[in-house]
């Protein structure tokens, strides 16, 4: 028979300390909602979290859900009603008008975390996450419910600096939730390997004319394809990638031989070492002499 977690729930306060962190955690908990039943802990939250599914609620900072049990349904005013299922995530924004709730067949079993700050604000500011797209589907994640559960440990602990480490899980939480969400969008196993390669031939070839076309056609890919899968998976494109890899691979030769900056230049395939030179100030914000003498001080 399984054993079903006990409920907890865990309001904090926050201190300045906390705030000049630049992340810090609000609220966490668990509850399980029994099938045919409306929330029966809707009393036991303090009156700005609790809500009327049929009305919804509007918060004043950010929460990740986690339905590891039952079903439901989630709807918010960019996200259209969406049928929620165990192994999905529902990431909340403040001033986010957000209904949701179980199904009364099924109930289900939630982990929640709650959560602020000035660095979380302008991380949700950029693309990582939209509006639009506030749910996730990443299956029962027992490393995801491991971090919740500890966060509720630190919570309930309350030790000097606990806001510190549960905020700090936090992100870590939404750094594998976009990782995971960006990997499931590449659900071809053939285009992964193949981008997996291109890095792999870039990397091996850094100090040869190769480029990024004849990376491509190693493959056996159309180069445009490739660009746009590349860019799509990486983040950059093939050439920008070449780039930065060989930066790093002058940065290598600067700091650990005794090359001069001539033999680096043309070990690394520039035309002169001016050319070299003007890439790397543009690149590291220094020259390579000024890069050498700083990092061997």
């Amino acid at each position: 028979m399984e054993v079903k977690a006990a409920n907890h729930f865990n309001y904090l306060t926050v201190n300045e300390k906390d705030v000049e962190w630049g992340l810090y955690v609000t609220t966490c908990g668990f509850q399980s909602i029994p099938p045919s039943t409306v929330n029966p802990y809707l009393s036991i939250h303090p009156s700005v979290y609790g809500f009327n599914p049929k009305r919804g609620r509007v918060l004043d900072e950010f929460q990740l859900l986690f339905i590891i049990n039952g079903t439901g349904t989630f709807e918010s005013a960019h996200c259209p009603s969406t049928a929620i299922h165990a192994g999905n995530v529902i990431l909340l924004f403040p001033g986010e008008w957000h209904s949701y709730c179980s199904n009364s067949e099924t109930g289900w079993d939630e982990f929640w975390v709650g959560f602020d700050g000035l660095n979380m604000r302008n991380i949700m500011r950029s693309s990582f996450f939209t509006l639009s797209k506030p749910v996730f589907k990443i299956g029962i994640d027992d490393e995801f419910i491991s971090y919740y559960k500890a966060i509720i440990n630190y919570a309930e602990q309350e030790a000097v600096g606990y806001q510190q480490v549960a905020s700090s899980i936090v992100r870590h939480m939404l750094g594998l939730l976009y990782f995971k969400n960006q990997n499931r969008m590449f659900s071809d196993k053939d285009v992964v390997e193949k981008i997996n390669q291109a890095r792999v031939i870039i990397r091996d070839n850094i100090n040869s004319h190769l480029s990024p076309a004849e990376v491509a056609e190693r493959l056996g890919l159309g180069y445009s394809w490739f660009r746009k899968a590349f860019k799509k998976y990486a983040g950059i494109s093939p050439a920008q990638f070449q780039l930065q890899i060989r930066l790093q691979r002058a940065k290598e030769l600067l700091l650990n031989t005794n090359l001069s900056v001539s033999e680096i230049a043309y070990e690394l395939t520039f035309d002169t070492p001016g050319q070299f030179s003007t890439f790397f100030r543009q690149k590291a914000g220094m020259t390579p002499k000024e890069f050498r003498l700083t990092g061997r001080n």
